[in-house]
């Protein structure tokens, strides 16, 4: 201590420097910790695909055509090995070249950075990996501050040895931004250029790895001048890696790159992605973040009916006073291949084919006569078609007329309400509201006689649905939208159960069901409902004061009905189920058995035909009620 003698001011100085940069290292050391106080935790292995996600739902066609996505557009699940190498290349080259090389961050990088701002004064050059970037995707807030980029750093580090390089960038390539709602590379390969990303070529891989550098003011399909600049960059910088070839380099230059059109988004299929959503909420409570639901429409078809439907209502409204109509498709099986909601998604959502609950009218009579069948009547048993009362209610026939003695098989065919009526009390209503319950109707039906002529609301959906035992032989169709619900990476969380349709009905009497209801096409109100080279089998239905009008019927591959009205009740000018509905129902069946082979419909053409006795009585009930008509000096009904 020698040396301090007689020189305090140097021993003091040197000891207060001593203390100040201890509490100056302390100070820092404080400081450098307080960064990472309140770091968040790397997710396990496991959860890295759903970290930081907002909810998104990719909705698919039967075919795999994707109709459309809800909330952020994330990609299927991309994998490493199935792209061809120029692709992560593309990415590597634009955003962290040395990625194999450093630890999670890149010390020389940040260095370099640092130094090119402390020059130029500002921030000028930056120094994120891409393991820096999907942590900062997956975990971080997207603030500029120096505490995020500490914590930014000291995660990608813990990130690279929980996971391999080729993890970290599989998992980058499916989370990094494209701009226009679009996330992962699967998504903006398809949305960009219309095909998977195992497809892309040097030139579209290396203008997509432009993207994530600024995906706002880069988007393509607005700033593909801007792009082409960037894609110089990403081509030059593969080049020196030694990623590709100046040949190649050059080809991909020079290329013309061809931008998918943006697929225009048919308004039906909102109500059906409304549809589909509700029926998942239901199906999983709690929906993962990421999903892709496959659904049992064909979108293809879809549309046609979609623009057929459409032309017809738009060629026929006025003199109809009908604007709206709705129509759903199925086939045995219970796959709804078509469903339209109505005729204006953007203004008005509530599907009609669903949700709205409106009177069958005649369509409803099927289940009286089916439950009829099933008690013993015959379809050749003949009942007298004249006024009646039952409770104070006197139906009346759509043409107010009475035939007199007819067989049950053309009461039906030519949908006479007295008939209907006697035969619900002559079985019990109680037995019709069984009969169509088991069949499908969910509607909470009161056994009132008056349900004989469809008085009771009902949807579309469950009406046509209801029709399935007399097209399937006695089974009922279960219809459904949902096929299988999976994430983007593939993980299914809910896939349509195999079982054996209910039989509800015998086979004999469905078939003589559908006997009856074939005979309404060819030769009763249904007419207009034919599709050439088709047998088919199907009703008509009018509510009263033409306010509501369907048809249901089917053919032996495809269930499908329709119903026309309008939304606020008022009654159309005089449309029947055997007009407007009958058409649009020949239009939509029309287009779906296009490029199908006709087969047989068990029991279309098996309508016994009366014996010479059974046709001699009948026969003689009519002349006796023709005779009787002009005694009393009337003309007969």
């Amino acid at each position: 201590m020698g040396i301090f003698r007689g020189r305090p001011i140097l021993k003091w100085s040197l000891i207060v420097s001593f203390i100040l940069t201890l509490l100056g290292l302390l100070a820092a050391w404080l400081f450098w910790q307080s960064l990472y106080r309140g770091m968040p935790a790397l997710p396990a292995t496991a959860e890295l695909w759903d970290a930081n996600r907002e909810p998104a739902i990719e909705y698919v066609d039967r075919t795999g055509k994707t109709i459309a996505i809800r909330g952020p557009r994330y990609g299927r699940a991309v994998k490493i090995d199935e792209l061809p190498p120029h692709v992560p290349r593309a990415f590597i080259a634009a955003e962290d070249k040395r990625f194999y090389q450093h630890d999670g961050a890149d010390t020389q990088a940040m260095a370099r950075a640092a130094w090119a701002n402390v020059i130029s004064g500002r921030t000028v050059s930056g120094a994120s990996t891409i393991t820096q970037q999907l942590v900062k995707n997956l975990v971080l807030s997207p603030e500029q501050t120096l505490k995020r980029k500490a914590q930014e750093v000291r995660l990608a580090r813990a990130l690279e040895e929980q996971l391999s390089k080729n993890e970290i960038l599989e998992l980058y390539l499916n989370r990094v931004y494209f701009g226009s709602g679009f996330y992962g590379l699967g998504a903006a390969s398809r949305f960009y250029f219309g095909k998977d990303p195992q497809d892309l070529t040097l030139a579209e891989a290396s203008l997509l790895a432009t993207l994530p550098k600024a995906p706002s003011r880069l988007a393509l399909d607005d700033n593909m001048e801007g792009a082409r600049q960037r894609q110089v960059y990403v081509l030059t910088e593969m080049l020196q890696a030694g990623f590709i070839t100046s040949e190649s380099a050059q080809i991909a230059l020079e290329s013309s790159v061809t931008l998918a059109p943006e697929p225009e988004q048919d308004p039906q299929f909102g109500y059906i992605l409304d549809a589909v959503t509700e029926r998942a909420n239901e199906l999983l409570p709690e929906l993962p973040d990421d999903l892709v639901i496959t659904l049992t429409i064909d979108a293809e078809l879809q549309t046609e009916i979609s623009a057929a439907l459409e032309a017809r209502m738009t060629e026929e409204e006025e003199e109809a006073e009908a604007d709206q109509t709705a129509a759903v498709l199925m086939n045995r099986e219970g796959h709804v291949l078509a469903l339209y909601g109505g005729r204006d998604y953007l203004t008005n959502q509530f599907n009609r084919a669903t949700q709205a609950r409106r009177q069958p009218g005649s369509a409803f009579k099927p289940f009286v006569f089916a439950a009829a069948l099933e008690d013993g009547i015959s379809p050749y048993d003949v009942r007298i078609d004249q006024p009646v009362t039952i409770d104070d209610w006197s139906p009346k026939n759509f043409s107010r007329a009475y035939m007199g003695p007819v067989t049950i098989a053309e009461a039906l065919r030519d949908s006479l309400n007295t008939i209907a009526a006697l035969l619900a009390q002559e079985v019990s209503v109680e037995s019709v509201v069984s009969t169509a319950r088991k069949f499908g109707i969910a509607a909470d039906l009161k056994p009132f006689p008056s349900i004989a002529l469809g008085s009771q609301e009902v949807t579309l959906w469950e009406l046509t649905r209801a029709y399935g035992p007399f097209m399937s032989g006695g089974r009922r169709v279960d219809p459904y939208l949902i096929e299988k619900i999976e994430t983007t990476r593939g993980d299914v969380v809910y896939q349509r159960p195999e079982y054996d349709a209910a039989r509800v009905y015998e086979r004999a009497l469905s078939e003589t069901m559908t006997a009856m209801l074939a005979d309404v096409i060819r030769s009763g109100t249904g007419k207009a409902a034919s599709v050439e080279g088709w047998p088919m089998a199907g009703k008509t239905g009018t509510s009263q004061s033409s306010r509501d009008a369907w048809f249901v019927g089917y053919s032996s591959e495809l269930l499908g009905g329709i119903w026309t009205g309008n939304d606020d009740d008022t009654p159309m000018n005089g449309v029947t189920g055997g007009g407007l509905p009958a058409r649009l129902w020949s239009d939509m069946m029309t287009i779906a058995h296009a490029g199908r082979s006709p087969s047989l419909l068990r029991g279309a053409d098996q309508l016994i035909e009366l014996s010479p006795e059974q046709q001699a009585r009948v026969g003689y009930y009519r002349d006796l009620g023709m005779a009787f008509a002009g005694l009393a000096g009337r003309e007969p009904q």
